[in-house]
């Protein structure tokens, strides 16, 4: 799985983009966030601000019931705003 990270999301975790391996058990958006969190401090920090963080899987925007599996582009980002 790849995922990315985008604007201060990248800044706190350190990197723009990585691949990992799910651990059994993860299926949905919502487990992979919980296992990211683990994964380190710059994670965690990342992923703190709960709902202002974003997620595309296979650039579908998504929820966190979404389902994810190995093989999967996953983004994360803020909030977008247009005008």
């Amino acid at each position: 799985m790849k995922i990315l990270y985008f604007a201060w999301l990248r800044e706190r975790v350190g990197t723009g983009e990585e691949d990992v391996t799910l651990p059994d058990g993860i299926s949905t958006l919502a487990g992979l966030i919980a296992w990211l969190r683990t994964r380190s401090p710059g994670h965690e920090a990342a992923f703190a601000a709960g709902k202002l963080v974003r997620a595309a899987v296979n650039q579908d925007f998504a929820t966190p019931d979404a389902h994810v599996a190995n093989g999967d582009e996953v983004a994360f980002f803020p909030p977008v705003t247009g005008g």
